[in-house]
């Protein structure tokens, strides 16, 4: 069989394949980014069907799914929101980074994956899963709750901290001097101070330019910006991914509403295509021997996400069933988590180990975050019934 009829026949198994587990992800009330996982371990290397078609293209679809993720992710805040959130969220925002960046480092030193491992995993099991975290709140009813605006100031946090972390993280995967790599940082963070400063000042003018009453226009305009801009972004090693987060802050108004709702079925197409193309990479043998490790890390970091929601929530005098809410809704990690270890793995500069290591507590950590969510509802009516309160707070 020639080559273009395999990719092809392979790419459209696959992306068949992911509505099938969409759907049943949606059936049993998770999020399906696990299910995607196990697909792309089980037609990657030492899966039970290599697909080597598509391996060739899933690269590509994966960075521009990333690309995507980011964008629509950003289309949600505006510059002054950011820093609103900035200045709300800051305590427990530190509070956050070290309760939670500190084990996956800690491990990773200790397996001996060296300061390169450490700030992978540490990043890995730093940043929760703002997609998760949101469905988890829309799904259970919770955007009216109090807790709610606590939980979004500490992802807005996580999310400018990305946009910080990872610059540093491309440069030292890059293997640059210490010299290069203070320069290379400085210019990323130059570049984000001045896009968050056009987004503050100027977010009407490049709405304005990709704007068009024509959504064939709209979304090409939108599109071919968001990848024009990752593309000089990741020349200057900033990172694609936080260009295209950039950009999407810069868009304001009805234009962000409607970039982000035409952008939607991409977005899931191609972030759906970036954690097979993950999966791809992993070979599932690598999985069994630091499953343990994973396991171990999952609990320590659900406990550490619990108390970061707990004590942000009970600074804002939320009574303790909020508070409760509040730490299970930032448990799941998910898709900036294979982000940063896709980076590390396209680099080079990490062991299959640590590869595999990521991609189990991701899986883990993904089917968790929503079951923990779900199940502090019960938690909270026994705490109420204990103290003999009888509304909810």
């Amino acid at each position: 069989m020639n080559p273009l009829a395999l990719s092809l026949i392979e790419l459209g198994a696959v992306v068949f394949s992911l509505g099938l587990l969409a759907r049943l992800a949606e059936r049993i009330g998770m999020s399906p980014i696990p299910l995607y996982l196990l697909g792309g371990l089980a037609f990657g290397t030492g899966g039970i069907v290599e697909l080597e078609g598509m391996k060739q293209s899933a690269h590509l679809f994966g960075e521009i799914g990333v690309i995507l993720l980011l964008l629509v992710l950003g289309l949600e805040y505006t510059a002054s929101e950011l820093f609103t959130g900035l200045r709300r969220s800051w305590r427990a925002g530190l509070l956050d980074l070290v309760l939670n960046f500190l084990p996956g480092a800690a491990l990773a030193l200790f397996l001996n994956c060296g300061f390169v491992g450490a700030m992978v995993m540490g990043g890995a099991t730093y940043i929760s899963s703002s997609g998760i975290a949101a469905k988890v709140i829309t799904d259970l009813g919770w955007l009216g709750n109090r807790e709610t605006r606590v939980v979004i100031s500490i992802l807005v946090f996580e999310d400018l901290t990305m946009v910080i972390y990872l610059p540093v993280l491309t440069s030292i995967l890059a293997g640059v001097s210490f010299v290069s790599g203070l320069t290379t940082v400085g210019i990323a963070l130059a570049v984000v101070s001045v896009v968050l400063l056009v987004a503050l000042r100027h977010g009407h003018r490049v709405s304005k330019a990709v704007q068009s009453e024509n959504s064939e226009v709209f979304l090409l305009n939108v599109l071919g910006a968001a990848l024009l801009v990752a593309g000089v972004a990741s020349a200057m090693l900033v990172s694609a991914a936080v260009g295209a987060f950039l950009l999407g802050i810069a868009i304001s108004g009805a234009t962000s509403h409607n970039a982000a709702r035409i952008l939607a079925p991409l977005r899931d197409l191609f972030a759906a295509i970036f954690f097979v193309a993950f999966g791809l990479n992993t070979d599932p043998a690598s999985i069994p021997p630091v499953l343990g490790w994973a396991l171990a890390l999952a609990v320590v970091t659900t406990a550490s996400k619990m108390a970061t929601g707990i004590w942000a929530a009970k600074r804002e005098g939320i009574a303790r069933p909020g508070r409760l809410r509040a730490g299970a809704a930032l448990v799941a990690r998910g898709e900036f988590s294979i982000v940063i270890a896709g980076l590390a793995v396209a680099s080079g500069a990490v062991t299959q180990e640590l590869a595999a290591m990521a991609t189990a507590y991701v899986l883990i950590m993904a089917v968790v975050g929503p079951l923990a969510a779900r199940y502090v509802e019960p938690l909270v009516e026994i705490v109420l019934s204990a103290e003999g309160v009888v509304t909810k707070v």
